[in-house]
């Protein structure tokens, strides 16, 4: 997908209260709509973090106690310290959890597995199975979480697009056109994706491009949730792009 075809000029309309900037404006007074716009980061974006704890050498189920202690420390006390200088959620996520495990919360006694309440709510055995299909020792801790958070947007980005497609009763078409959607060409010929879904050349062309127009689209909203202001939407595209891209 064309960088320069996604990053344009985010308008006020556009942005309007996105979840972060939620969390943010609210301040020190902690709304609940703030709380739930926090929660419905922190459930979109889990692994990352627990890849970054299985990063540091933790077994799979002290990372998994301490993501989830981490988490409901978060809820608790982190949208309090939210302000405009505290940047973007992706940032601010990854600052927050390195202090929570430096502190003296490390050091105290956590609650058996599954003895507490999960505060974000995740299926164990394919969270592992996701950490461990990532490259062994080539990543660091910080760039592990990097390229999970950017896998892990466009994932929801393509789920948005499945379900949208799916509504309109275009499964199949979605199917035969999802790896299209990143790149500048598509991985397979025109001329074999039409024979395929019994459709023109032209057809084809226009479909693909329709559906990266909306898959553009969909990243720009997804990214707004995690920034604070409208202008640094283009600034964490090009990054997550980036990151995406290696």
């Amino acid at each position: 997908m064309d960088q320069e075809a996604i990053v344009t000029s985010p308008s006020l309309a556009e942005f309007a209260a996105t979840h972060w900037s939620m969390v943010v404006a609210a301040g020190d007074t902690q709304t609940p709509q703030s709380a739930e716009a926090l929660e419905t980061l922190c459930r979109a974006y889990w692994f990352p973090l627990y890849a970054y704890v299985r990063r540091q050498g933790y077994a799979p189920e002290e990372a998994q106690d301490l993501t989830q202690e981490f988490f409901a420390g978060l809820f608790k006390k982190c949208v309090q310290q939210a302000h405009p200088e505290s940047g973007k959620f992706r940032t601010f996520l990854l600052t927050s959890l390195k202090h929570f495990l430096v502190s003296e919360w490390r050091k105290s006694e956590r609650q058996k597995r599954g003895g507490g309440q999960s505060v974000v709510p995740w299926d164990a055995a394919l969270a592992e199975q996701a950490y461990a299909s990532e490259p062994p020792g080539e990543l660091t801790s910080e760039r592990i979480y990097e390229k999970r958070w950017a896998i892990t947007l466009m994932e929801r980005v393509l789920a948005r697009l499945r379900d949208e497609y799916h509504v309109a009763g275009n499964d199949r078409l979605f199917e035969a056109l999802k790896h299209c959607v990143w790149g500048d060409e598509a991985p397979r010929p025109y001329a074999e994706i039409a024979t395929e879904l019994g459709l023109s050349k032209g057809a084809v062309k226009t479909s693909i491009h329709r559906l990266r127009q909306r898959c553009r689209q969909l990243l720009r909203v997804e990214v707004a949730q995690t920034v604070a202001r409208p202008e640094e939407i283009d600034e964490e595209l090009h990054h997550l792009i980036e990151v995406f891209s290696e």
